[in-house]
């Protein structure tokens, strides 16, 4: 019953925030100056949100039996962390318009969850050095699917001021430079955490590229290379625009699939755990 009025609650104030971005897209002195409150209601109402979100994994993520890391429990974690990175960013930051895409995926992922809970694939008796990979994998994936969302909106506010029509969600965000500025950071955090992901995989894990790992490493190391090039790019040649979406989209789509991919073609295709 809890874990029913939890996501409930959790889904209301999710889908209740974004439409609070929403109608501030109509607020003329945003557009004008084209920056957020330090902490919009917005967000405030997303942190209620994600305490909700939190009490509805609670029940059914960490049991006694172990952590359930199925496909929708996984992917709500993934997205709770995503938010949870979102509202810290938010007190010094100018993201409120990523709430536009990340609030309702946060909704979907636990409706999900919540209509499809799916068998459980339990994880038993992990080590300190198996519980910090996971963690600092789970991190780097949040925080690379933030960048991935602020690239997509920096190829819709670059292509509406190439065209000359910028509508109010464009009007309403940073200059493209404190955008992209913005970017770049999130790309050099998440890539360090890429990399102590892939360092403490190889120091924890017996073998990274066992047959049921193996696709995993192979896309989450070439999602490292993607992003290694684009930083080295970003320095060495100014990269930025066009080049910088598409190098970031394309290391988080590697990523993805290392992620998630497997679990998915596993889980509800084949329906094996």
């Amino acid at each position: 019953m809890h874990f029913t009025l939890f996501t409930s609650f959790a889904v209301a104030f999710y889908l209740i925030a974004t439409a609070l971005i929403i109608k501030s897209l109509n607020t003329e002195h945003r557009s004008v100056q084209g920056k957020s409150q330090v902490w919009p209601r917005s967000f405030s109402l997303a942190g209620v949100a994600a305490l909700f979100h939190a009490l509805s994994l609670a029940d059914t993520f960490w049991t006694p039996s172990g952590i359930n890391f199925n496909f929708f429990s996984t992917g709500a974690l993934v997205v709770l962390i995503v938010v949870l990175l979102l509202l810290a960013a938010a007190l010094t930051k100018p993201v409120e318009k990523l709430g536009l895409v990340i609030f309702p995926l946060a909704a979907l992922s636990l409706a999900l969850k919540a209509a499809m809970p799916g068998k459980a694939h339990w994880l038993h008796n992990l080590s300190p050095g198996m519980e910090t990979h996971i963690l600092v994998s789970i991190l780097a994936y949040s925080l690379l699917n933030i960048a991935a969302v602020q690239a997509i909106l920096l190829a819709l506010q670059d292509w509406q001021l190439r065209h000359h029509r910028p509508n109010r969600l464009i009007r309403s965000l940073p200059p493209l430079q404190t955008m992209e500025s913005l970017l770049f950071q999130m790309i050099g955090i998440g890539f360090v955490l890429l990399t102590a992901s892939l360092l403490s995989g190889f120091l924890f894990l017996d073998d990274l590229f066992a047959q049921h790992l193996v696709h995993k490493t192979v896309l989450s190391i070439l999602a490292w290379m993607v992003f290694a090039v684009l930083l080295w790019g970003r320095v060495r040649y100014g990269w930025r625009g066009q080049t910088a979406i598409r190098w970031t989209i394309s290391g988080f789509v590697a990523l993805m699939l290392a992620y998630f991919g497997s679990k998915l073609v596993l889980e509800l295709i084949l329906e094996r755990v």
